[in-house]
């Protein structure tokens, strides 16, 4: 595995690329008691700061953690093409409509009554800190490599690892 830090622009756009690729994280709050809570969220929109944007239920667990410590933490995981980040950051939580009425899908009926549920709210989410590993190749030659290292007893060079730093 190599590794290649990315910095400033770069790091903002694999941010946004990964984020969406992948989609779904896991998004830990209450980092300062044991357990943690960790919760499954639908990335909904990565700006071009780095920012990243999910809804949220006003009265859910995660909400009520954020209200009272805005550090969190995600973890995206991809396992069928290898791809995997993780970011700290801060969170905040907004009822601003026109953000609302942005982020807001049809599949959100599942959760919510529509933009003018009084429990729809959007997190703002600004990493602060952040990792990256995927592959360079597809998962069938990555694989095929890592048993080609395993055979012949020589690291197999099959993906990248880096730090993002924003």
């Amino acid at each position: 595995m190599s590794t290649n830090n990315l910095y400033h622009k770069e790091a903002k756009e694999k941010i946004k690329a990964l984020a969406e690729a992948i989609d779904f994280t896991m998004m830990a709050t209450n980092l300062g008691h044991k357990p943690f809570s960790a919760i499954p969220m639908s990335t909904k929109k990565v700006d071009q700061n780095g920012t990243i944007w999910f809804l949220s239920g006003k009265d859910s667990q995660h909400n009520k953690d954020i209200l009272k410590d805005h550090n969190i933490q995600l973890m995206y995981s991809k396992p069928s093409t290898m791809s995997f980040m993780i970011l700290y950051g801060e969170a905040k939580i907004t009822k601003d409509h026109a953000i609302l009425k942005e982020l807001y899908g049809k599949s959100d009926d599942l959760w919510f009554e529509g933009i003018e549920d009084p429990n729809l709210t959007a997190i703002q989410f600004e990493p602060k800190e952040a990792h990256y590993w995927e592959p360079k190749h597809n998962k069938l030659v990555t694989l095929f490599k890592m048993g080609v290292g395993a055979l012949t007893g020589k690291q197999a060079e099959i993906g990248e690892e880096g730090q993002l730093t924003i």
